[in-house]
Order: structure tokens, then sequence, then C-alpha cells
């Protein structure tokens, strides 16, 4: 049998990564485990919008309100799992982060979600669940929204009578 003590869940706030916090802190429940929900924020590219804030203005500002909506989700996650559980938010690219991250803190699964983009917004968006899934050292867990993807199949089959 399965022995997950340590779990992590990245989250990017999106409704995939809402369903994948779910299922970890059900995984957590289960399993007993600890629980870190772990959200890379992407500092702010360089652009004109350095002519009105300086940039680390401006990552400052995103950070702070990150943190917040972490918070949260992190209260989520207690009430779910019935046990405390405990946030990071880490800045950079984020699968090379959370694999940074994984390998440090030896966990014992990643929880992740997946908006599941195909053609050609994959293609130039990549997939940080894919890259991530590639490389980790320790099992991955890919949750699906089942709403999103009922959506997308029904849009999908619409598409083809047009």
């Amino acid at each position: 049998m399965v022995e997950w003590k340590k779990i992590c869940c990245a989250v990017d706030f999106a409704d995939p990564s809402r369903v994948a916090m779910e299922q970890a802190a059900e995984l957590a429940r289960r399993f007993e485990a600890e629980l870190t929900l772990v959200h890379v924020f992407v500092p702010p590219q360089r652009a004109a919008t350095e002519l009105i804030v300086p940039p680390q203005d401006l990552a400052n500002v995103e950070a702070a309100g990150a943190m917040e909506v972490l918070a949260g989700w992190r209260a989520d996650a207690e009430r779910r799992a019935g046990r405390p559980v405990h946030s990071r938010i880490l800045s950079g690219d984020a699968a090379a982060q959370l694999l940074k991250y994984v390998r440090e803190e030896r966990c014992d699964v990643l929880v992740v979600g997946t908006h599941g983009r195909t053609g050609m917004s994959r293609l130039v968006l990549g997939s940080v669940a894919e890259r991530v899934a590639r490389r980790c050292p320790c099992p991955v867990v890919i949750v699906h929204d089942r709403h999103e993807l009922e959506r997308e199949s029904e849009a999908e089959e619409i598409a083809q009578y047009r």
C-alpha cells in the first residue's frame, strides 16, 4: 500500500488548481499526511510598465496579493483535510521551481491541475504539468477539471458541424 506522508500541491489560483487542491486535501486527510500548497509567482517581464511603475514595486504588489489569496486557499484546504496545511510562495519558472521544491523537501507525491490546453496554445504556452511530470522524482497526480473537459468536448463537437 502506498504511504504518502508529504504531499505537495501546486496552485496557480485557476479552476484546475482548485480541483487539484481539493484532491490533495482529500489525500492528506486519507493518509494523515502533511500538505503544502505551493504557488510559483512569475515575476513580471521588463516592459513599458517600467516607465510608470518600477518592476520591483509591481512584483511586490503582485506577491502580496498572491500571499493573501494563498492564505484563503490554505484555510479551505485545512477544512477539507481536517488538519493543518502549509503554504509556500516561490518565484521564477513554475516547472523549475516546483521540481526544485519537491526534491529539496523530499515530497512523496505532487498534485497538479491541468488546463488541458491543446493545439497551438499548448505549443506556445507549454504545459507546466507535463514538464513537471516528466522530470519529477516522485509520483505526480495530474487532476483534470471534469466540467472543463466536458465543456471543451462539447465545443469541439459543435465546431465540427460549423
